[in-house]
């Protein structure tokens, strides 16, 4: 058969062997830094991010991540990343911001996607904030982590309400696109493993999982978690809720995709490369792509950058990564 970016994709999260090579893709679109010193050393200043995959002969992917705040609408007071509230009454003043009905997406740009994922020439996925991040999100960094302890009834409110609004928006995104795959925002790890203990996943974020899996892989999505740092600690945590895969094993963070490979045989996994060695050469290119043949002959994996290529990549380095990727993901096949 001819395979196509979706067939590769799909077969390889599968655990299946397309037959002629690996997805050759990046999950994460580049920092702002990176594109700008690639502008200036001769990337067209008129290509956005899906143009600059197509540039590099990279597999296309397109990604919603869902907004949890209604069109147009945000209460004062707050930020992106924190502070927006600090008790039950503040919830209670910012939740008709929240979880906006319909959910705001385009369905007329995302059914003439469905057409191109259809035809094969794109993967789809989506993201959903999880229940880890999206408290945070309200609560803020610090008192965060204090209310698992002094607010847990808020944030039991919290995930619920979550819970429902993920729903719907599975659900309404399903009746124009069905997606390949989606993420759970999480990044509940840093480099010295997870932020909150076993106990605290249990009572906190697996009874909402154990709701919204179900519901994904009833319609054929595989479930992933995207979470930065060492995740390797969390993995029998996800995996007993249900989850499938995770991105993007940050190898600065010690993270083993050939130890996680050997633990959890059919675990699904992206990204890996390790990014710190993109500047220096195709040795030590090479070098990272052997590390990482094991698991790519083992199958469910996709190679990319464990995160954003930095701006210390120039695009000659970034072309040589492409070069010796596209080499690496030929050498796997059916």
């Amino acid at each position: 058969m001819t395979e196509t970016v979706r067939s590769r994709f799909v077969k390889t999260m599968h655990g299946e062997r397309a037959e002629d090579r690996l997805p050759v893709a990046e999950w994460a679109t580049w920092w702002d830094k990176t594109i700008a010193r690639w502008r200036g050393e001769g990337l067209p200043s008129e290509l956005d991010y899906t143009d600059i995959k197509r540039y590099f002969s990279l597999d296309v992917d397109l990604q919603l991540w869902f907004p949890q705040f209604a069109a147009g609408a945000a209460p004062t007071g707050g930020a992106p990343h924190g502070a927006w509230i600090s008790n039950e009454a503040d919830y209670d003043q910012i939740r008709p911001f929240l979880y906006p009905e319909p959910v705001p997406f385009d369905r007329d740009v995302w059914r003439a996607r469905a057409e191109l994922q259809a035809s094969g020439d794109v993967v789809v996925w989506i993201t959903l904030s999880g229940f880890f991040w999206w408290p945070r999100v309200l609560f803020g960094i610090e008192p965060h982590l204090y209310a698992f302890y002094d607010q847990a009834e808020l944030m039991h409110r919290i995930n619920e309400d979550q819970t429902e609004y993920m729903l719907r928006c599975i659900d309404q995104f399903c009746n124009v696109c069905v997606p390949d795959f989606m993420t759970f925002g999480e990044d509940m790890s840093y480099n010295h493993g997870p932020m909150i203990s076993k106990q605290q996943y249990a009572e906190f974020m697996d009874p909402y999982y154990v709701r919204v899996v179900p519901e994904l892989k009833r319609r054929g999505i595989v479930a992933m978690i995207d979470s930065d740092g060492d995740v390797e600690p969390l993995i029998p945590w996800f995996e007993a809720s249900g989850l499938e895969g995770i991105l993007p094993l940050e190898r600065m963070a010690g993270v083993d995709v050939n130890r996680i490979r050997a633990n959890h045989p059919t675990w699904i996994m992206i990204g890996a490369f390790d990014k710190t060695v993109m500047h220096l050469g195709e040795d030590a290119m090479r070098r990272e792509f052997e590390r990482l043949m094991p698991v790519m002959e083992s199958g469910r994996f996709v190679p990319s950058c464990d995160h954003q290529t930095p701006p210390a990549v120039s695009i000659e380095d970034y072309r040589l990564y492409l070069r010796l990727l596209n080499e690496y993901a030929g050498r796997i096949h059916g």
